[in-house]
This record gives structure tokens, C-alpha cells and sequence, in this order.
């Protein structure tokens, strides 16, 4: 079989839309172009009417009610709401939150602001596989608090977070816990409910869905939750995110779900076996391979390794024809190692020397054998050279 270069193995990144996803928006461009606030005539609520379908696409994912979907252009700024707003909406009732020294930026740099508000913020250090510890956030418990946020799995190491347990503490004590769920939301079931979920972030373009557009689910009773608006004109959306609904997105962002929800079992399984191919074929053949993250408990579909003696700058220079990235998409721009990566504890070196090798749903078996292939030739040559 013929392989189409370069290969694309950075799904953590994002997700090509897929065609299905793709045939379901064209028609609300050009055809369903309404806006869905024009309910007075049929264009209107030929608009409304796919994005209720969509709401309740996304809804039926993370088994929540329909109207516990909030529309916003990703997860980045879903994560934006539930923390700020959050915070101004409880102050009445305290000024501390807990999070993860291992969180997404969109996490960590909402917390900063906070703190340059007057909250108070408790960052938890993770094990070796990057974990936290739940005895240290039980500890960190005080009747000040008034969130938990933790996410559901780690974007770079694919590490997955206990959130049954942590969703039990939280409810014990009647905290909040919000889960930045981009990574995880399409790609392992979640339950909202039994995990006792009270906002959660999803990224449509992590699950085979357009960019630019997302959801935070915010849950409405048992307990209900409210959260300050941080965008506001018009009162869209609950009065949580004002402005015209992006229509052709959010149709495609329900389609994408609805694939997830009936193909998220097979996908996972096969991903996962690719995986453990390239992690055992790669440690047989290269000295020096680590794996980054939870052994098991951790993404079907991400890998992250770090190599003794090599530099993943070099490796992503040489490798030019397979799309790996050296961490986060959102921080390739820091040249300061993976705050991920040394937060398990190995230092700078097992940082700087890290891949994430992610997979999706168009990866074959083809194309993982040539990366395997590609990688072990590149880390000769590295490798050689460090000699």
C-alpha cells in the first residue's frame, strides 16, 4: 500500500473534520443561512433547529440535558468561563480554588489572573505518572473553597485523571469540580452524572469537529450551578456567552459527537494497539526509551516518550515527513521545557528530549510501521552524533 507524505500522527493537536462532519454543515453556509436568534421566520428556525439537534448531539456524548450545553468558540475559552466565572459568581461564598501544576495553559493562566484578583489558588504537585494525590486534595480542602479543577487527561502525556474519586470529594464537601474534558470528551466514555461533573470543557476540533468552536456543559440541578458571564451583548446562550451562534460550526461540532458516541469503543481499541506497537518496537530497537505518562491509565491514542541523549527539536527537524510535535500545540511558541513533562520529576533532560506521537481515526497500520521505521533511523543519527 502506496503511503500519502507526510504522515499525520499530532492528533492531539487537531483532528482533520471528518467528511460526514463536513457534508453536514455545507447546507447552513449557503442554504440554512439564518441566524438561530431570527425566530420570526423559516431561516431562522431552520438554523434553530440545527443547532437544538447539535446541542442535544453534544448533550447525549456526556449524558447531560440539552440545555446544560453552553456554545463558545473552544475549549480555551470554556475553561475561561467556568474559572472566572465561577469565581465572581461564588465569591459570596469564598476565594479559594484548587487546581494541577500539570493543567492546560488556558487552566494555569486563568488561575494566574485570579490570583492577581485577590483569589487565593492551591496548585497540586502529580506523582511520576501524573497524578494527583487525593489524600493532598482532600488536605487542600478548605471552607473557603469553592472549586476543583482538574482535567479529565493530560494533552501532553495522555494521563487520565481519577474523577470518580475526584468528583466524590467535591461532592462530599460541596465544591464545584469543573474538568477541562478536549482530550478526553469523544475518545473514552463520560458520564457527567455518575462522575458527578459540574462544568466540563470540550473542543470540537479535538473530536473530528471544525475549529473555533466548543462547549462548556454547565450542570443545571442536583446541585445547580451558576457562572458569571464573561462575555456579554445580547444575552445568548443562558446570558453565559453573548453573540450570533456560529451555525455551521455547531451543526458540525453535534455531527462529530454523534460519530464519537457510536464509533468510540472500536477507535479506541485499535488505537490502542497501535500504541503499544509503536512504544514495544521502539524500545526494542533504540536504547533509551521512556514512556511519559500512566502506563494504563491513559489516552488510547497518545504516546509520549522521551529518548536518552537526543534533543525532540532534532528529532522533529529530521523527521519532516511525519507530523509528531515535541508537547502542546499551545505552547510551541515557549522554548522553556514541557512544564508538563518536568512536573513528574525527572528533570530538564527527560523534558527536553520528549515526542508526542498521537493517532486518530484515518491513521493506518501502514503508516504507523513507516514512523516506527523513521523514528529509529532518526535516533541513529542523533544518537551517532551525541557520540
Amino acid at each position: 500500500m502506496t503511503i500519502k507524505l507526510p504522515v499525520y500522527l499530532d492528533y492531539n493537536a487537531t483532528t482533520p473534520v471528518d467528511k460526514r462532519v463536513l457534508a453536514e454543515m455545507l447546507p447552513y453556509f449557503c442554504e440554512n443561512f439564518g441566524n438561530a436568534a431570527s425566530t420570526t421566520h423559516s431561516f431562522g428556525n431552520q438554523a434553530l433547529a440545527g443547532v437544538s439537534r447539535a446541542r442535544q448531539q453534544i448533550a447525549s456524548l456526556i449524558n447531560a440535558k440539552s440545555d446544560e450545553i453552553i456554545f463558545t468558540s473552544g475549549a480555551t475559552e470554556s475553561d475561561n468561563i467556568a474559572l472566572l466565572g465561577v469565581a465572581e459568581r461564588y465569591a459570596y461564598k469564598g476565594d479559594h480554588i484548587i487546581t494541577c501544576v500539570t493543567e492546560h495553559k488556558a487552566v494555569l493562566d486563568s488561575a494566574k489572573r485570579l490570583e492577581q484578583l485577590g483569589k487565593r489558588v492551591t496548585y497540586l504537585p502529580v506523582d511520576r505518572y501524573g497524578q494527583i494525590n487525593l489524600d493532598q486534595l482532600r488536605a487542600a480542602i478548605t471552607p473557603q473553597t469553592i472549586l476543583i479543577s482538574i482535567m479529565a487527561a493530560n494533552n501532553e502525556i495522555g494521563t487520565l485523571a481519577p474523577l470518580r474519586e475526584i468528583g466524590r470529594i467535591a461532592r462530599e464537601h460541596g465544591i464545584i469540580f469543573h474538568t477541562d474534558g478536549a482530550q478526553y470528551t469523544g475518545h473514552l466514555p463520560l458520564d457527567v452524572e455518575a462522575l458527578n461533573i459540574d462544568l466540563l470543557s470540550i473542543s470540537a476540533h479535538k473530536l473530528y469537529g471544525p475549529k473555533g468552536i466548543g462547549a462548556l456543559y454547565v450542570r443545571k440541578d442536583n446541585p445547580r450551578v451558576s457562572v458569571a458571564p464573561v462575555i456579554f451583548g445580547g444575552g445568548h446562550e443562558q446570558g453565559i456567552r453573548s453573540g450570533t451562534l456560529n451555525v455551521p460550526a455547531i451543526v458540525g461540532f453535534g455531527a462529530a459527537a454523534e460519530l464519537c458516541q457510536a464509533e468510540l469503543a472500536e477507535e479506541a481499541q485499535r488505537l490502542r494497539g497501535y500504541c503499544a506497537k509503536i512504544l514495544r518496537e521502539l524500545s526494542q530497537a533504540i536504547e533509551g526509551v521512556e514512556l511519559n505518562g500512566h502506563p494504563s491509565e491513559r489516552l488510547p491514542h497518545n504516546l509520549n516518550i522521551s529518548i536518552k541523549g537526543t534533543r525532540s527539536s532534532d528529532f522533529t527537524g529530521l523527521l519532516g515527513d511525519i507530523a509528531i510535535s515535541a508537547g502542546s500545540a499551545c505552547n510551541t511558541a515557549n522554548p522553556n521545557p514541557s512544564h508538563v513533562i518536568c512536573a513528574l520529576g525527572f528533570g530538564n533532560d527527560r523534558a527536553l528530549s520528549s515526542l508526542r506521537i498521537s493517532l486518530g481515526r484515518t491513521t493506518t497500520l501502514e503508516e504507523v510501521d513507516y514512523a516506527i521505521g523513521r523514528i529509529i533511523e532518526a535516533s541513529k543519527v542523533l544518537q551517532l552524533v551525541a557520540c
